[in-house]
């Protein structure tokens, strides 16, 4: 049967940045990206993204035709929820509330009419679920969701040894190390919360890991990194300085000095020496951030929240973000002084002022990025970001004159 993790209308859009360029299902949060959980949970052989039509030539729906579970991408699975889902029979729908959940349909071409409509066959769901509904949300689940992944990853399996006479460990029973891996003179401390360091890693001299810990494929922790726990260094990434309750989504770097907290960061981001983000207002008053959805700021309730980073962003050495600051998609931040706490997508400047980073220059500087990676910035890469820069234009003030 195929799984279809379709992006909920009614949360989409308050996860921009990070889905303009991927299906809500595509977000890491843990270990693992939604879509990812429920791929290994359910044992499916792949699963499909109902998502926005120009994100579908990089995240397809695979074959939409017969019987389908239809699940909601913003949703984090945990196994009373997988029984739930599984029992579901033909034409039945488990919803948490108001929300769907998932469903049974006969027909996955129906997937439309049942997110407008429903199903008369309504069922809830026997505990509320984790849903994924605002971009603060994934760095304050992820303690809780690196250890439901580690447990799910390692159920049953053998860790390679740390093999480096040097390096000090602490709670070794809640470490797990993946073939590949080098460490080098580092403390990982997993006493507090697992230590998942996944496939061809490497923790470089002096670095100090607390739990919870999860280090993607190919990823680099600096020599002298400071990585104080709730941390996901996503797939071959890079970073250094301190961190802390932050999620690298992946293939970007931090690869120097300076403090990042409470954080999101997209794919192919740079961040520049000695940048440093302010998680905590001074008044200790709770953090407001810019939502594309509400297209105003907006109250997270929370006191804790960082810098929120879309796609391809890049800051030059020095930079300041302020508390709760959102950057959009392929902008690029230098100059002295604090930049604006929201930086529309494609901006250009800092402090000072922005002018827009036209697409050409854009794609010149992607392609020299992925390239460095073996990856190629093709054609579907290109009209993702046309496709963006098209749909956040009204975002950039200076282009109305």
């Amino acid at each position: 049967m195929h799984v279809l993790l379709f992006d909920d209308p009614a949360i989409r859009p308050h996860l921009l940045p990070f889905t303009f360029t991927r299906p809500v299902a595509a977000l890491r949060c843990g270990i693992l990206t939604l879509a990812e959980k429920w791929q290994r949970r359910l044992g499916a052989p792949a699963v499909g993204y109902l998502t926005q039509p120009y994100l579908q030539a990089k995240f397809p729906a695979g074959d939409v035709s017969g019987p389908a579970l239809v699940i909601n991408g913003a949703i984090c699975p945990d196994d009373l929820l997988i029984k739930q889902v599984l029992g579901l029979r033909p034409g039945q729908a488990l919803y948490c509330d108001e929300t769907l959940v998932a469903a049974h349909l006969a027909d996955a071409t129906q997937v439309a009419e049942l997110v407008q409509d429903g199903l008369a066959d309504a069922r809830q769901v026997a505990e509320p679920v984790t849903v994924i509904s605002r971009p603060w949300h994934l760095f304050l689940r992820n303690g809780v969701e690196i250890r439901r992944d580690f447990a799910l990853l390692t159920q049953g399996r053998t860790s390679q040894p740390v093999g480096d006479a040097h390096t000090i460990v602490y709670g070794a029973e809640n470490i797990f190390i993946e073939p590949g891996v080098k460490i080098r003179a580092a403390i990982l401390n997993a006493e507090a919360g697992p230590i998942y360091l996944g496939k061809n890693a490497v923790v470089e001299e002096g670095a100090v890991l607390k739990g919870p810990l999860a280090l993607g494929e190919g990823a680099v922790v600096n020599a002298g990194a400071r990585l104080r726990g709730d941390n996901t260094i996503g797939p071959y990434c890079k970073v250094g300085g301190e961190i802390g309750n932050s999620i690298l989504l992946g293939y970007s770097n931090k690869g120097h000095d300076g403090y990042l907290g409470n954080s999101v960061i997209g794919e192919w981001c740079n961040l520049g020496a000695d940048t440093n983000t302010s998680n905590l207002k001074n008044n200790y008053a709770p953090v407001k951030v810019w939502s594309h959805a509400a297209h105003r700021f907006v109250d997270t309730g929370q006191t804790f929240c960082g810098l929120l980073m879309g796609d391809h962003g890049k800051c030059g050495i020095n930079t300041m973000f302020n508390t709760g600051t959102v950057v959009g998609v392929g902008a690029n931040i230098f100059g002295a002084g604090f930049p604006r706490q929201f930086i529309p997508s494609f901006g250009w400047g800092g402090a000072a002022g922005f002018e827009t980073f036209k697409l050409p220059k854009v794609a010149e500087v992607a392609a020299r990025v992925m390239g460095r990676r073996g990856l190629p910035y093709d054609a579907v890469e290109q009209s993702i970001m046309e496709a963006v820069f098209q749909a956040t234009a009204g975002d950039r003030p200076w282009e109305r004159g």
